[in-house]
């Protein structure tokens, strides 16, 4: 009997080893479901639900692993169909697993407040926006991939305006336009986001970043991009029939290649740029059987040096 009461205790100690390192390895695994990391705030993101998969993967092995030890080692012999012994509640069973989800709460919910905070998001009682406060280090995270040196204040400015249906980029240094955002690598950028009709979602999935663009308010944003490449820019609100095709792509390059691109783009005079949502409206309104609910006509294609 003592033998057996020692071997169920290895096999509960051993069980619990094999939950803990499995979640761990399924919680680095969560890196590898998420777009590139493109902006130093992501990693904060990116380790925030690497522990959310880690805490709900060792809940669930741990969970379904009990289970399993009971229906192995404490199911009831063959043709057995007695009644169990008459157990009554056991009040240090009951505190323990209130307990536990009480302090897994509070531990995901400090977890979570601290990330925003270090990527400087202001509570709901004003406007929800990313900034840099005064004495806060701005979101990097030390990689041997980008390594990037903390800046306090921003080196680019770029106004965006968010209209039905376009996204259209003003570069004030320069006076610039064009309708493919080009960010320099490595430095930290400031967009002042602007919104002309309805409420529009700025959403860059590769930089983990969001944040609702207000009619009548202008909002200051900021990041920094650390991985060239191209990416894709949505609106993530809903913002009336063509909002699908209110997209944008992101170039993210070289500071070099960056102020070329800018000197070559202030070069050209303005043109119309092509508007998705302009085309298909006028495709639409040309047809002689009307089908589909009214929708409102798309703003005029923007005049940009570069239509991207």
């Amino acid at each position: 009997m003592k033998v057996r009461k020692i071997l169920n205790i290895l096999t509960v100690i051993s069980g619990a080893i094999a939950v803990t390192a499995t979640s761990l390895w399924i919680g680095k695994q969560a890196y590898f479901w998420l777009p590139p990391q493109a902006a130093a705030e992501s990693h904060l993101i990116d380790d925030l639900i690497s522990f959310l998969v880690t805490l709900g993967a060792f809940i669930f092995l741990g969970v379904t692993s009990t289970l399993m030890y009971s229906v192995i080692f404490h199911r009831a012999k063959k043709d057995d169909f007695s009644d169990g012994p008459a157990i009554e509640g056991n009040v240090t069973l009951e505190v323990v697993w209130t307990a536990i989800p009480i302090l897994l709460v509070f531990w995901i919910a400090g977890y979570s407040y601290q990330v925003y905070e270090q990527m400087g998001i202001q509570g709901p009682a004003q406007l929800v926006h990313l900034h840099n406060p005064m004495g806060m280090e701005s979101a990097y995270a030390a990689t041997n991939e980008a390594p990037v040196a903390a800046l306090t204040e921003p080196v680019e400015k770029i106004d965006v305006l968010a209209k039905q249906w376009a996204w259209v980029f003003h570069y004030p240094q320069t006076d610039v336009t064009s309708t493919e955002l080009h960010l320099p690598s490595d430095r930290r950028v400031s967009l002042a986001l602007r919104s002309e009709d309805v409420l529009h979602g700025f959403y860059i999935p590769a930089f983990r970043l969001k944040q609702d663009i207000i009619p009548n308010h202008t909002i200051d944003f900021e990041f920094t991009p650390i991985r060239t490449g191209e990416y894709r820019l949505t609106d993530s609100q809903y913002s009336g029939t063509y909002f699908a095709t209110m997209q944008a792509n992101v170039v993210v390059e070289s500071p070099e290649e960056y102020h070329q691109w800018l000197a070559q783009a202030a070069s050209q005079k303005p043109s119309p740029a092509n508007n998705q949502a302009a085309s298909e409206y006028a495709q639409a309104s040309s047809q002689s059987v009307k089908t589909g609910w009214a929708t409102v006509a798309p703003a005029a294609s923007p005049l940009v040096n570069y239509p991207g």
